[in-house]
């Protein structure tokens, strides 16, 4: 495929870390000596079918020039398109900030190959986060309690049931395209670092399957309580009896948010691994940026530590989705190709 060339960005110049983060000419070299055109990001065993690919297809560190796309992808469908003809997954964030519309999953599918597949992270006031007041529905907003009608953002606690329920099903009919088409893969709750466990939390999750019907749920942690030792196994059994995917995570440790890259098989269908970086210094900074908490190009050494549990995991499961969050410039689409080659070498060693 025409790969566009550009110069190093003054923050590839002034990067943190020249093995982690040398910048988006270096991590193209990285794809380029791979062959894109020539790796296959989907695997399928006699066992499972792995999927790689990346929790964004539209930041504007990825969308810059020569980054991942070529000079000829300048617009939404072009950009879709292209990645689609890299990659056989996608994760969908722009949803936890705002709840999509019908028209939007509609033209996602009509972008995309016919086996191409979406999962779609749940909106922040599913999941217990806050969110902003502006960005919500108008008839949500303006069903809003007069306490909080004019907050900057609310929380859940701020909503009455009925309009949670809103909030649910608004999310829920916008995938209608998504289920139709066969598009749909699962839908990511990600909870905070304060859902620590709990009767209430253990309450919530309960909900879960209720309120997504016969949309396959994946729920990842942000607190290491769920996957204590003392803990691990319980979490995995009340994720089994409910019928959700727990998501194995890589991501920084030695913070008080750190999950350990514990793997948990929770569905016989289903298994999904998000890999965050490992960038600790903004893992939990305060007010640090997305792009920087996740500015992390995996080294050839740290992927290899990976494929044989990928590897191991589509073994116990039907399908498996290989997700790179660390979508800072071409770093996750490099890592992506990068850990599809490992993964294939080590499934084909296992034969």
């Amino acid at each position: 495929m025409a790969r566009s060339r550009a110069a190093p960005s003054a923050s590839d110049a002034t990067s943190y870390d020249p093995v982690h983060d040398p910048g988006t000419v270096a991590a193209r070299a990285r794809a380029e000596r791979i062959g894109p055109a020539l790796q296959p990001t989907r695997i399928v065993t006699p066992a499972a079918e792995i999927r790689f690919g990346t929790a964004s297809w539209t930041d504007p560190t990825m969308t810059a020039p020569g980054v991942f796309y070529p000079d000829d992808a300048r617009t939404p469908e072009a950009r879709l398109r292209h990645y689609a003809s890299v990659f056989p997954v996608v994760e969908v964030d722009a949803t936890y900030y705002a709840l999509p519309k019908p028209e939007t999953a509609a033209l996602w599918v009509e972008r995309t190959p016919d086996d191409f597949v979406f999962d779609v992270k749940a909106h922040a006031l599913m999941t217990g986060h806050p969110t902003e007041t502006a960005r919500l529905p108008r008839e949500i907003r303006e069903a809003l309690p007069a306490a909080v009608r004019d907050a900057k953002r609310v929380y859940p606690k701020d909503l009455p049931p009925e309009l949670l329920d809103a909030v649910w099903h608004t999310f829920l009919g916008a995938l209608a395209p998504l289920r139709e088409a066969g598009k749909l893969g699962a839908v990511l709750m990600q909870y905070p670092p304060w859902f620590v466990p709990s009767r209430e939390s253990a309450a919530e999750l309960e909900r879960v399957p209720e309120r997504l019907g016969d949309v396959r749920g994946a729920v990842e942690f942000r607190h290491p309580l769920w996957l204590s030792e003392r803990l691990a196994a319980r979490t995995g059994t009340l994720l089994e009896r409910l019928g959700l995917v727990y998501v194995i995570v890589d991501e920084p440790q030695g913070t008080t948010q750190s999950v350990p890259p514990t793997t948990l098989i929770t569905h016989p269908r289903l298994a999904v691994v998000r890999l965050h970086g490992r960038r600790q210094d903004t893992w939990t900074k305060r007010g640090a940026a997305v792009q920087e908490r996740f500015r992390y190009l995996y080294s050839p050494e740290e992927l290899s530590g990976w494929a044989p549990t990928v590897a191991a995991v589509a073994g116990a499961v039907e399908r498996v989705h290989v997700v790179f969050n660390n979508c800072y410039g071409n770093y996750g689409t490099t890592n992506a190709l990068e850990m599809a080659k490992l993964v294939g070498q080590a499934v084909t060693a296992s034969r």
